[in-house]
């Protein structure tokens, strides 16, 4: 056999080879990154999520304003995580002393101003055509947050206890064993 022959069988050969050994690299390569970005996304944060209590993690930066609408709030009534109502909720609610049919003393600066910056970086937009919702089982964001929930009407902000046991301290993530699982 002569030497061309030799060498156009030996190019089909490598082409034959190459197109595997390229699939098991891109697979080996795919795999690799794979289980690089799941053990990112899976690491631990700086606070386990036992200890979050709220839907999102409150930086630092905000950690004084959340403590102050907790005692502000929460000596009344259960404090109810941002997310649950929409910023202009939060807003007039923080401008007006009359609370839900109590004469309160609003909040003087720069303690608002504080507790303003917390609720309106947590909590939701509301659409233009939306109108404000006053109540918990008013708002679009509430509902949404508790799917396939038979709520009773009207929803009182004390119930919240009956699913979530810890709401007094703040803790909406831990769940009665009901809905634990779901």
């Amino acid at each position: 056999m002569s030497n061309l022959v030799k060498g156009k069988a030996r190019t089909k050969r490598q082409l034959k080879r190459r197109p595997l050994g390229l699939i098991a690299v891109i697979l080996a390569w795919s795999l690799a990154m794979g289980g690089l970005l799941s053990l990112a996304t899976t690491a631990h944060s700086a606070t386990p999520a036992s200890e979050i209590g709220t839907v999102d993690v409150v930086p630092a930066q905000y950690q004084l304003g959340k403590q102050l609408y907790l005692e502000n709030c929460a000596t009344c009534h259960i404090a109810l995580p941002p997310e649950v109502l929409p910023s202009q909720t939060w807003r007039n609610l923080l401008q007006d002393s009359q609370h839900y049919g109590a004469q309160l003393t609003p909040l003087i600066d720069p303690p608002r101003i504080l507790v303003w910056r917390y609720l309106s970086t947590f909590s939701r937009v509301q659409l233009k055509e939306e109108a404000t919702p006053y109540r918990v089982n008013s708002s679009r964001y509430f509902q949404a947050l508790h799917p396939q929930v038979d709520l009773p009407s009207p929803v009182k902000i004390g119930s919240c206890v009956s699913c979530h046991p810890s709401a007094r301290d703040f803790n909406f993530r831990h769940l009665t064993a009901e809905w634990e699982g779901k």
